[in-house]
């Protein structure tokens, strides 16, 4: 990586790597996809106290660990290594979040959803669970 972080990852900086990197999963990162990054950022109250700019820099970080041959791994790595293990399931519902936001879900981001839930342990029966409710939650009429 040409630019370090910082300082070491805060779990808001873990969920919002998670969200960039299902956003860019696929190469094309849609406006959807990042207004719902965005939305989550400014609601949710886990980010109540995240500084914004660090979102700039997490985007580079995930950019520069997809560039590296082992950068997933890594990437799973500092989540495993910085998120707390009870926020796991918050990173999968925001990363299916994510991946819901412009109505579709291609193959890469399918398969990048089952290496969360692997590098996770997220419970197959949590993650269906999860799963409809992003389902529901980004239906159209």
């Amino acid at each position: 990586m040409t630019d370090p972080i910082p300082h070491p990852l805060s779990p808001q900086d873990c969920l919002v790597a998670v969200m960039i990197a299902v956003s860019a999963s696929d190469e094309n990162i849609r406006t959807s996809e990042l207004v719902k990054i965005q939305s989550a950022v400014n609601n949710l109250p886990v980010f109540a106290n995240y500084d914004i700019d660090r979102m700039q820099v997490m985007s580079r970080t995930v950019f520069d660990l997809f560039d590296q041959e082992d950068g997933l791994d890594a990437l799973f790595g500092l989540v495993r290594d910085n998120l707390p293990s009870r926020l796991y399931e918050t990173a999968y519902a925001l990363a299916c979040d994510v991946a819901a936001a412009d109505g579709s879900l291609g193959d890469e981001e399918l398969r990048l959803l089952e290496e969360i839930r692997y590098e996770l342990s997220i419970d197959r029966l949590h993650a269906a669970a999860i799963e409809r409710g992003a389902r529901a939650r980004h239906m159209t009429v």
